[in-house]
């Protein structure tokens, strides 16, 4: 959910009230992190949620650990440890006492699976999650962790333009009954048409710096854009 960072400048009531509208047009899927905005972003959905918590499912994720002291630091942590902590303090942030379903925003490399989500599980016994996630994991890393607990649903990228979660991730789910949840299905907004220079991008957007959408990238993925404008009308 970028309400909080990474696309420009954000209005607190503005958000809240795309958030109500969006549960007004049947959006039940609520999907945060406790590193988006440095946990703004959590703190954003329980205000905007607090009476109407029965009507969301709500996803948060743990795992990518920023740096106060840089803007653009970050470490990755999956110890037992940690992620208990991490699953305290979002509890916290949105003001809930159950999360519906907690990611692991990023698989540690350093921590094998299995321990992970054998803490990940712990919070499934004590009430606190009901469902558990990865995020960007490899096909092995999915199928050791559900080998643990039972896993819901995996989280990847997935839009007309980024589809090789096709080729073995979708298979890998699809065997084990687990759902698959995309994240940027329009392009983080490329998919729209909405934008036709690199210029358009806020200062502060973090697209300014994202290789898909400078240069000469910028422009033949705006041909695949435009393509798939006219393959809509001729529908």
């Amino acid at each position: 959910m970028g309400m909080s960072e990474f696309y420009g400048a954000g209005d607190e009531g503005e958000s809240i009230a795309t958030i109500h509208r969006a549960l007004e047009l049947g959006v039940t899927l609520l999907d945060t992190a406790d590193m988006y905005g440095h946990g703004g972003n959590e703190r954003l959905v329980g205000k905007a949620i607090a009476d109407r918590r029965a009507e969301v499912v709500l996803a948060t994720k743990f795992g990518i650990v920023r740096d106060p002291q840089d803007p653009g630091g970050r470490s990755i942590n999956g110890r037992p440890d940690y992620l208990l902590r991490a699953c305290d303090a979002s509890l916290r942030r949105l003001g809930v006492d159950h999360i519906d379903l907690y990611y692991q925003h990023r698989v540690d490399p350093d921590v094998p699976i299995e321990e992970t989500v054998g803490a990940m599980a712990s919070l499934v016994d004590e009430g606190k999650v009901r469902f558990l996630g990865l995020s960007e994991a490899a096909p092995e890393t999915i199928s050791a962790a559900h080998a643990v607990h039972p896993l819901t649903a995996v989280q990847t990228e997935y839009s007309l333009w980024t589809r090789d979660v096709e080729d073995e991730i979708l298979p890998t789910l699809r065997e084990r009954g687990i759902g698959l949840v995309a994240y940027s299905p329009l392009g983080r907004g490329f998919l729209t048409g909405r934008f036709k220079t690199p210029e358009d991008f806020p200062e502060d957007d973090f697209r300014r710096h994202n290789p898909r959408f400078q240069g000469d990238n910028f422009y033949a993925n705006l041909r695949l854009v435009e393509r798939v404008n006219e393959l809509a009308r001729e529908q």
